[in-house]
C-alpha cells in the first residue's frame, strides 16, 4: 500500500479524514469505529502476512503491467517495505499528529520512484482485494468502508505533500563520487558532489540509488553538517548479500554517479536551547553523530557534547581518529570508545556509569538492537522520552543493503 505506487477507483474526497479518536462519556479516549474495524482485519491477516503482500503484488501488477518497471527486479525488500508501513499507518490511524507526518514523508519520498497521483488509486483498489481475499472472518460491507476511508484519506495525503514538494524540489539529484577512502575491508567514506545545491541539515539521511542496482535505494546518514562546498560525505558498511552497500564499498569510484533522494530525518540540533548532548553511535551509526558535532561547533555554541562510540573491536573504530581530533579542538566535547560483543548491551551499560545525564538532550544512532536498548537505558536513568532522538529506519523504509 504506502510503499508501493500505482489505481483504484475510489471517489477523489479530498475532505476525508484519517479516523480519528471520539471522545467517551468520562472524557477518555477510545478508538473510533474505522480504527477499530481496521486493527481487527490486521490482527487476523498477520499469520498470514506474506500470502498477503504476494497476493497484493499480483493484484497490481496483472491489473496495471505497466507499473512493474517502476519497481526493482527482485522483490524481496520491497515487499517488506509495504508490510511495515501498512502496519506502521494502522498503529497510528487514529493519530493525526503521528500519522500526517509519517504519510507527507512517504509522499515526497516517493517521488524518486516515479510515483504520481495516477498510481495511488491502483494501489487501493489491490489493497482491498487482498484484504479481502484473507480477512474471510472480520470483512464485510462495513470493514471495506472503512479501509475505503481510511486509504483515501491516507492516499490523498500523500499526493498532497508530494505535490507541495514538486513546487520546490527536483524528485532526486544526480551525485558525483569525487572521493572513495577504503577505512577497512567491509567500511568506506564516500564523498558525492551533487548536480545541484542539495538542502539538508545535520543528524539528516537520505536514500540512494546505485547505477548498478536500478530502482533500489537503501537509506544512508549524512556524515558530515553542511559544507561551503556543497559536498556530501557517507559512512558505507558492506553487510552480507547487501546489493547497495557492497556495490558503494567494493565498486564505486570517483567519476561514477549515483542518484539522491530527499532528505529526511528529526535527529536534529535544537539550536534554540543550550542543552547537553548525550551521543551514542554505534557501528557506522557515528556518520550522524560527527555530523551533529560539526553543526555544533559551526553555530559557535559551547555546550557540553558527550559521545559514546561503540565498535566490536579496535579496528571497527574507523573514524577514532577523527573525533579525537574534534575532541581536542573543542573543550566542550568528550569522546569515549566503548569496545566489547554485544554492543546493544554494553553501549547503554557504559553510558549509564557516567552522568548524570537529566538535563541532557540524547541521539542515537546504530543498529537498530541497539537503539532499541539504548531508549531504554536512556529512560531508565532519568532523561524523558521527548528528548532522546533518533531515526528507526528499519521500521519507516526497510533495512538497508
Amino acid at each position: 500500500m504506502l510503499e508501493a505506487r500505482h489505481r483504484m477507483d475510489l471517489p477523489p474526497t479530498r475532505s476525508a479524514r484519517p479516523t480519528g479518536w471520539i471522545p467517551s462519556g468520562d472524557g477518555a479516549a477510545e478508538p473510533s469505529p474505522d480504527a477499530v474495524l481496521i486493527r481487527r482485519t490486521l490482527a487476523e491477516i498477520a499469520p498470514v502476512a506474506d500470502r498477503v503482500t504476494s497476493y497484493f503484488y499480483a493484484l497490481v501488477f496483472m491489473g496495471h503491467p505497466e507499473v512493474r518497471e517502476l519497481f526493482p527486479v527482485a522483490m524481496d525488500v520491497q515487499r517488506d517495505r509495504l508490510l511495515k508501513a501498512l502496519l506502521t499507518a494502522a498503529e497510528h490511524i487514529d493519530d493525526p499528529a503521528v500519522l500526517t507526518p509519517y504519510l507527507r514523508r512517504l509522499g515526497t519520498g516517493h517521488r524518486k520512484y516515479g510515483t504520481v497521483a495516477a498510481h495511488y488509486p491502483a494501489v487501493g483498489e489491490a489493497l482491498i482485494g487482498a484484504l479481502a481475499r484473507y480477512a474471510e472472518r472480520t470483512w464485510g460491507p462495513e470493514a471495506e468502508a472503512a479501509w475505503v476511508r481510511a486509504y483515501t484519506a491516507i492516499s490523498q495525503t500523500m499526493i498532497d505533500a508530494a505535490a507541495e514538494d514538486e513546487a520546490r524540489s527536483p524528485a532526486w539529484w544526480h551525485a558525483e563520487v569525487v572521493s572513495h577512502d577504503l577505512r577497512t575491508p567491509d567500511i568506506a567514506v564516500l564523498t558525492l558532489r551533487p548536480d545541484q545545491p542539495y538542502p539538508f541539515l545535520a543528524g539528516q539521511y537520505t536514500s540512494l540509488e546505485t547505477p548498478w542496482w536500478p530502482r533500489v535505494w537503501r537509506h544512508y546518514s549524512f556524515a558530515s553538517a553542511p559544507r561551503a562546498d556543497g559536498l556530501l560525505s557517507f559512512h558505507v558498511k558492506a553487510v552480507p548479500a547487501g546489493w547497495v552497500s557492497n556495490a558503494l564499498v567494493r565498486h564505486a569510484r570517483p567519476g561514477d554517479v549515483l542518484r539522491l533522494g530527499p532528505p529526511a530525518g528529526s535527529m536534529v540540533v535544537d539550536h534554540s536551547t543550550d542543552n547537553g548532548m548525550l551521543c551514542l553511535g554505534g557501528g557506522t551509526g557515528i556518520a550522524p553523530i560527527k555530523a551533529l558535532i560539526e553543526d555544533v561547533a559551526g553555530h559557535g555554541e559551547r555546550r557540553p557534547v558527550e559521545v559514546f562510540f561503540g565498535a566490536r573491536s579496535d579496528d571497527d573504530l574507523y573514524d577514532k581518529d577523527t573525533l579525537l581530533g574534534l575532541q581536542r579542538s573543542h573543550p566542550w566535547l568528550s569522546v569515549r570508545p566503548v569496545i566489547g560483543e554485544g554492543m546493544a548491551g554494553q553501549l547503554p551499560h557504559a553510558v549509564g556509569v557516567h552522568g548524570p545525564w537529566r538535563s541532557y538532550d540524547a541521539f542515537i544512532s546504530g543498529p537498530p538492537a541497539m537503539i532499541r536498548s539504548g531508549v531504554d537505558a536512556l529512560k531508565r536513568i532519568g532523561i524523558p522520552g521527548e528528548r532522546i532522538r533518533f531515526d528507526a529506519l528499519e521500521e519507516l523504509a526497510g533495512v538497508a543493503g
